[in-house]
């Protein structure tokens, strides 16, 4: 696992040279649907602070048996009627898409008297199998969505369409940064983080400046279907 997460930090590293960022400047967040639980510890005890889960029921067996101080990020699509154990869960949700959800994430919040980081989930490419928010109603969902007292909103997200050219996805990399900079402009906000780039795309993902990448098969082996 070491060797694994090693070579996922020096590829990072490149491409951070190669764009004049820092490595520093990008976090590696463990996706871990289909991964073990022993498999997650041996990554946690080589290092990686920050493990990415889809769905919640799965998160909660894995949680149960780590032990160690990290970070729990939820990256698949979150139903409304899972928002109050997924804020009790989750230290980041990378998914929100929909008013409602925001509306329901701030009303569960308040309830806990807590504030729930989120990103806004960007569907760029308008794919109807993928959830996320159409480019045309980001900007009204952003601006809801930091109104709001118990959510501090802290970026964008988003998951181009499959190819495993990775020149295919930096169209997609370089429009959501785009867009967080026109929104942080626009709407007089701070967005700091871009999530996006998995196992095929990270580093192209890293030179358009994300923040955040999902990595799983490059370092857990692939998934078992």
């Amino acid at each position: 696992m070491k060797t694994n997460l090693d070579k996922v930090r020096s590829r990072i590293r490149r491409a951070a040279e190669r764009s004049g960022r820092r490595e520093d400047d990008v976090a590696i967040v463990g996706a871990t649907k289909q991964v073990s639980a022993e498999m997650i510890r041996a990554a946690a005890a080589a290092g990686l602070t920050r493990f990415g889960e889809n769905y919640l029921q799965e998160a909660k067996k894995k949680q149960e048996l780590i032990d160690a101080p990290v970070e729990w990020h939820f990256i698949g699509h979150l139903q409304r009627k899972k928002v109050r154990e997924a804020i009790e869960r989750f230290t980041l949700i990378h998914s929100l898409d929909r008013p409602e959800l925001a509306e329901e994430i701030n009303r569960r919040a308040g309830e806990q008297g807590k504030t729930v980081r989120l990103l806004v989930e960007v569907n760029l490419a308008g794919e109807e199998s993928k959830s996320g928010s159409g480019v045309a109603e980001t900007e009204k969902l952003v601006g809801l969505t930091a109104s709001l007292p118990h959510i501090s909103l802290e970026g964008l997200m988003t998951m181009p369409p499959y190819d495993p050219d990775p020149e295919r996805a930096r169209p997609y990399f370089r429009r959501l940064r785009e867009l967080r900079d026109a929104l942080s402009s626009s709407l007089n906000l701070l967005l700091p983080e871009l999530s996006m780039g998995m196992s095929t795309d990270f580093e192209t993902a890293v030179e358009e400046g994300a923040t955040l990448v999902r990595i799983g098969t490059a370092l857990f082996g692939p998934r078992k279907e």
